[in-house]
């Protein structure tokens, strides 16, 4: 017996996707289960994030903070991004289909290598002008920027502040990582 191809993989779509129980994410049609649940370090930092940036984008009427929801970036691919900002109206309640302006991933030991990898080339190429991936057991954030359709790292962020620029808003959020942790 040769190794596992991803053809030898069951491959799904959307409508398969929102009849499962539980929590899911869907990557070119392979199922990836987001349990168990997220640790209580990684659920205080990820609520604290959350309203952080609600209170940031305060009085900006094209953009919100959102926890997760699923993205559909296509038929055979819908994201849960711990925390997002979203600056355009979705079409449905039930998710978004547009990048969001900045997703910040909580790393978990199970969600890491997603995180860092097939989530970071997703993001990347849909156009997510900031991606930020926390790290709990280090009290650490690596920054990144969309430059020229590629990630350039920005900051290493513990006890820093970083600008976010928010065009939709005509504002920039200075976001204090000492706040998080």
């Amino acid at each position: 017996m040769g190794a596992l191809k991803i053809e030898d993989f069951p491959y799904y779509t959307y409508e398969e996707y929102k009849l499962w129980e539980g929590n899911w994410e869907l990557i070119n049609g392979v199922a990836y289960a987001m349990s168990p649940a997220p640790m209580i370090k990684h659920q205080s930092i990820s609520n604290k994030i959350g309203r952080y940036l609600d209170e940031a984008l305060d009085g900006c009427k094209a953009c919100q903070a959102l926890l997760p929801i699923d993205w559909k970036i296509s038929e055979d691919t819908i994201l849960q991004p711990d925390n997002s900002v979203i600056c355009h109206i979705p079409k449905n309640e039930a998710y978004i289909t547009k990048a969001p302006k900045i997703i910040f991933e909580v790393l978990s030991k199970s969600t890491a290598k997603k995180d860092t990898g097939i989530k970071f080339n997703i993001y990347e190429k849909e156009g997510v002008e900031y991606y930020i991936i926390v790290n709990p057991d280090e009290n650490m954030a690596k920054v990144y920027r969309l430059h020229e359709g590629r990630y350039i790292k920005i900051a290493d962020a513990s006890d820093e502040s970083v600008e976010f620029e928010i065009q939709e808003c005509s504002k920039t959020i200075t976001f204090d990582f000492s706040k998080i942790w």
